[in-house]
């Protein structure tokens, strides 16, 4: 199964990959909503989870990204890059956006999975299943025991934060902090080779 998914991703053209990760985040989103209407009484208390005007953004968000980021690259100095190889997919990504659409495609899956992982599954089933369920959907991470405990680690936390705030604002700025800054990270590194 794994070599089959490797093998398909290989196949894709690099302008293939990114439609596919926007129809996935796409997918994502609609699921969310479609999700919130049966498992919330009214609309009114889905959009209480997003609050703008809250400090946490500031204070618990931002940091919380860059804490994250500051691991993953202490973690890519450190740790056999082997452990860390997703097949070369993230890097495709982002080598092939243009950097003013790093922090758009940043954005966009911070907001499609925050709004589904966070907003509608945590809210109803618990961290913990929220957090297995996370790592599940990120499937080509399952056969890399590092790169599971990560992607398991990180919806832990990202999770763990959206139940002290509440606020789903904080964990989209936080999980956007992560993906836009290692986005760059990832195209510049590949603008070097």
């Amino acid at each position: 199964m794994k070599n089959k998914q490797a093998e398909l991703i290989k196949q894709l053209s690099d302008k293939q990959l990114i439609y596919n990760l926007f129809i996935t985040q796409l997918i994502l989103l609609a699921a969310a909503l479609l999700l919130g209407l049966f498992l919330f009484p009214d609309i009114a208390s889905f959009t209480a989870l997003f609050r703008i005007r809250d400090i946490n953004i500031a204070v618990i968000g931002l940091p919380a990204g860059a804490a994250v980021v500051a691991f993953d690259i202490i973690m890519m100095k450190t740790i056999p890059a082997s452990w860390q190889d997703d097949g070369g997919v993230n890097e495709r990504i982002f080598k092939s956006l243009s950097y003013p659409l790093v922090p758009a495609a940043a954005l966009i899956v911070a907001f499609c999975e925050e709004v589904l992982f966070r907003g509608v599954i945590q809210t109803n089933i618990g961290l913990v299943w929220t957090s297995v369920i996370f790592a599940l959907v990120h499937y080509r991470y399952l056969f890399k025991w590092y790169l599971l405990v990560n992607i398991a680690g990180l919806s832990f936390f990202i999770g763990w934060i959206y139940s002290i705030t509440g606020n789903l604002m904080v964990t989209i700025t936080a999980h956007f902090i992560i993906d836009f800054i290692l986005g760059i990270i990832l195209k510049n590194k590949q603008g070097k080779a």
